[in-house]
């Protein structure tokens, strides 16, 4: 039975759970509101209050995130001090936690952020973006966990819980509209008893896009939004020992295409603007050649979890935890940023991973334990197509006709005319093509131990460690005919190699042990001070592609070697009267430092740049001076980059982290006041601040965003007793521009392409919860 076959067979049992009558009507529930200072959440795979876990942490209810009327992971990052994450498309999500970036697409590549969706690593990137509807809560876990997390959180971790079933009967739905014609529609369906639950939630977006593109041969504009989540959950629970969870999800996006402006090729409407109207072409041979007729981006991405927990005694419980994720991705876009037939990619990303993780864990009030194994394997590839006219790619590139510009300041593309002025009017095009792919099949087996020690009840003492054993086999194909006008060239793009109907192959194995070490001291019932040292790893890379060598493709094998960091850290958390909050300073040291560098043939590598270090300090505060009314602000520095006085690596010597500004900071307040008569109101305006960032290392100015402050705002009115609610919503209030990324796959071209963020949104939703 295939996996699309088993989640329509859970979506249909689920369904029929959640349809049943229920044994008990479950009461609506309120809303959790802002600062609830018990927070439990299991970043130690144990429940424990936030403020227990010797570790910087920043947890957020769902519905917290509904309050700020957040809708996405990226916009959810501005109000976590030290996360960012750059949502270039569903395709291609930069996850930054503390400076430290990951979001390369190869299959060759192992991540440094890890995700996880129900205790399952999602991280390979293309398969990784995932809807934020119906969660329990969001983790945001900060420094090396490879103990908890596992080898891929070699700077954090971001965890992500779904709600459970529950017994009884309960359902919500909510409907929203709003600008650039954009609607929503959620909601859950929960049915059940105390043995057996279901729940069904789903969410469906739509929206414009909101940039405009003029070209007459792309039906869509930019940056259109068609998104569809559906999860269907199962649990089981036959007795107060054992509980199984079946959860099974389902995400699809059919969205326009990435907004790629290039300010250096002139439009119609004048220079180059990426606030403006773009005029992105694409390729005429776009269905032929690269796998789909229109610029955007087709995806699903089907997951299935188990996850069983068993109470073997009194203090003893053994939980496995077991996914599978398979992704298909096939992304259009225009590189070259303007109506030219230049520089036109596709991206197919396929994959598929499994893991099966079981661990003992033993409680009891002087010590606190854990052992366990894990098994994670994947396999991948990202098969990049190339299409092209051969006169516009070189005069464009090359200006081979003095005076012939690429396009004219009318945004007229003056470089069709090259074929014919070449070939003396015996041609007028000559399409161009090639395509190259990289592959990869991981496999990493892991164990680990945990055990914290409570001498007194004031202290306790953790230590842990992963024994990690991985293999990493990569595979590397490329067709790259020769050009028709350029013969003597081996491709159009430089450095591009056939591997003559071959697919070079290269595998290596690796080990490694990972610890950690935390104290945690209760300086009273609500105040405790913390401090850890750990230990993160960024996989090696068996970087292949192809090279000449005698007139011969050969295998060109770079292994980059693994990124080590130690991650040294203090805090202090937990309440004081009205206010609660946290406090953190750490202090970051890498060796082997990993960059990601986009060379002249468009193609992102990695290579070691050295060492690098980060110091950075993490604030976050609530103050609730009464039941109906909470203030809240987040404040997050870092000083990192990579080291001045670099002899290995000069060109990136002194360089900042990209994607990662110095200052971030984010503030407002909650209203959520009684009425009278079943009626409430609630409110939460917020402003969100972030310092100059840049897009890539080493640092250009040109290629950089300035400083963003944003305001956002919800609010709106409840009534019947919490049951039905209103709400208006506005982001980016004051419409400011600012650019998303910049540089991207133009930038190794010479003609770096920029994309616009978003522009203020506003509209309104009705909820209503049953």
């Amino acid at each position: 039975m295939t996996l699309r076959h088993s989640f329509a067979c859970l979506l249909l049992a689920s369904t029929s759970l959640a349809a049943q009558p229920a044994l008990a009507q479950a009461s609506v529930q309120e809303p959790t509101r802002a600062g609830d200072d018990d927070l439990v959440v299991t970043a130690q795979k144990i429940e424990q209050r936030v403020s227990d876990v010797p570790i910087t942490i920043s947890a957020l209810t769902g519905a917290r995130i509904a309050e700020l009327g957040v809708g996405d992971l990226d916009e959810l990052s501005s109000y976590v001090p030290g996360l960012n994450v750059q949502e270039q498309s569903a395709n291609n999500p930069g996850i930054v936690i503390r400076g430290i970036t990951s979001d390369s697409g190869s299959a060759q590549q192992g991540p440094r952020v890890t995700l996880y969706y129900n205790g399952v690593d999602i991280s390979r990137s293309r398969g990784s973006y995932q809807a934020i509807y119906d969660l329990e809560r969001v983790e945001v876990i900060k420094g090396p966990q490879a103990t908890l997390f596992g080898t891929a959180s070699a700077v954090g971790a971001i965890s992500l819980t779904s709600a459970r079933p529950k017994s009884g009967f309960s359902a919500a739905l909510t409907g929203g509209y709003g600008n650039f014609e954009s609607t929503l529609l959620s909601g859950f369906v929960n049915g059940g008893n105390d043995t057996i639950a279901g729940r069904v939630a789903f969410e469906w977006k739509t929206r414009d896009g909101y940039v405009e593109n003029l070209s007459p041969r792309q039906r869509r504009d930019l940056y259109a939004q068609d998104q569809l989540g559906i999860r269907s959950s199962l649990r089981w629970t036959p007795s107060d020992a054992l509980t199984v969870d079946l959860i099974g999800t389902y995400d699809r996006q059919d969205n326009g295409g990435t907004p790629f402006v290039s300010r250096a090729l002139p439009t119609e409407d004048g220079p180059g603007n990426p606030f403006g109207r773009a005029n992105l072409g694409g390729s005429p041979l776009s269905a032929q050649v690269l796998g789909a007729p229109q610029l955007g981006l087709k995806r699903e991405v089907y997951d299935a979890n188990l996850t069983v927990a068993y109470d073997l005694s009194p203090g003893l419980t053994f939980t496995t935890v077991n996914g599978y994720r398979e992704f298909d991705s096939l992304e259009i876009f225009d590189a070259d940023g303007s109506a030219a037939w230049y520089l036109e990619f596709g991206e197919l990303a396929t994959g598929w991973q499994a893991s099966h993780e079981g661990r003992f864990s033993y409680a009891d009030p002087r010590w606190r334990a854990a052992f366990g194994w894990n098994v994670f394997v994947e396999r991948g590839k990202q098969n990049v197509p190339f299409s092209s006219e051969e006169g516009t790619f070189l005069q464009c590139a090359a200006r081979v006709i003095p005076g012939l510009p690429c396009i004219d300041a009318a945004g007229a593309v003056q470089a069709a005319r090259a074929t014919a002025l070449l070939t003396g009017g015996r041609l007028s095009q000559v399409p161009y093509s090639s395509v190259f792919e990289n592959q990869g099949r991981n496999d990493s087996y892991s164990v680990f131990a945990d055990a914290t020690y409570i001498p007194v009840p004031a202290l306790e003492l953790t230590a842990g460690a992963r024994l990690l054993i991985e293999q990493r086999r990569s595979g590397f194909f490329a067709r790259v005919p020769r050009p028709l006008l350029n013969p003597t060239a081996t491709s159009l793009i430089p450095g591009q190699v056939d591997t003559g109907g071959q697919t070079f192959e290269a595998v290596r194995s690796f080990a490694a042990v990972l610890p950690r070490f935390n104290a945690l001291y209760r300086l009273n019932d609500d105040v405790n001070v913390f401090a850890t040292v750990s230990k993160g790893r960024r996989s090696p890379v068996v970087q292949l592609n192809a090279a000449l060598a005698g007139g011969r493709a050969v295998p060109n094998l770079q292994l980059v070697p693994e990124e080590k960091v130690w991650n040294y850290e203090a805090g202090l958390k937990g309440r004081l009267g009205i206010a609660s909050g946290s406090l953190g300073v750490y202090y970051q040291k890498y060796d082997g430092f990993q960059v990601s560098v986009v060379g002249t043939d468009g193609v992102a590598r990695t290579q070691s740049a050295g060492t690098a270090s980060n110091l950075g300090v993490e604030a976050e505060l609530n103050v609730r001076p009464t039941r109906w009314l909470s203030v809240f602000g987040n404040v997050g520095y870092i000083d990192g980059g990579i080291d001045r006085g670099n002899n290995f690596a000069p060109a990136f010597a002194g360089a900042r982290f990209r994607l990662q500004p110095e200052w971030q900071a984010a503030g407002g307040l909650t209203i959520d006041a009684p009425l009278g008569r079943g009626m409430r109101l609630f409110a939460t305006p917020s402003i969100t601040y972030r310092s100059r960032i840049f897009f890539e290392v080493p640092n250009n100015p040109a290629i950089a965003q300035g400083p963003v402050t944003l305001v956002n705002a919800r609010a709106g009115v409840g009534f019947g007793d919490g049951r039905y609610e209103v709400a208006g919503f506005i982001r980016n209030a004051f419409d400011r521009d600012y650019l998303l990324d910049a540089g991207n796959t133009g930038g190794g071209f010479g003609i770096p392409t920029y994309i616009p963020a978003e522009p203020r949104f506003y509209g309104v939703q009705l909820s209503a919860r049953y």
